[in-house]
């Protein structure tokens, strides 16, 4: 399974972006932000879909997001 991490700057943030997915059909779920990710702190939302495509509709509704690591396990 891969998924990628979007990291954000705040849980309400998160929220919103979770909120707003959901609503268009998409996927994630919100998570504490690993302190192996160059950001460090904060919260990241998880996604199975393309991460270019999902970081697009985040920034279009104004949800900034700092960083992005892909996992595979």
């Amino acid at each position: 399974m891969t998924y990628t991490l979007i990291a954000v700057s705040s849980i309400t943030y998160a929220m919103k972006a979770k909120r707003l997915l959901n609503n268009m059909g998409y996927y994630c779920e919100v998570e504490k932000t690993p302190k192996n990710m160059s950001t460090g702190c904060g919260y990241s939302i998880r996604v199975k879909d393309d991460p270019e495509m999902i970081s697009g509709i985040l920034t279009k509704n104004g949800i900034t997001n700092k960083d992005r690591m892909t996992i595979q396990r």
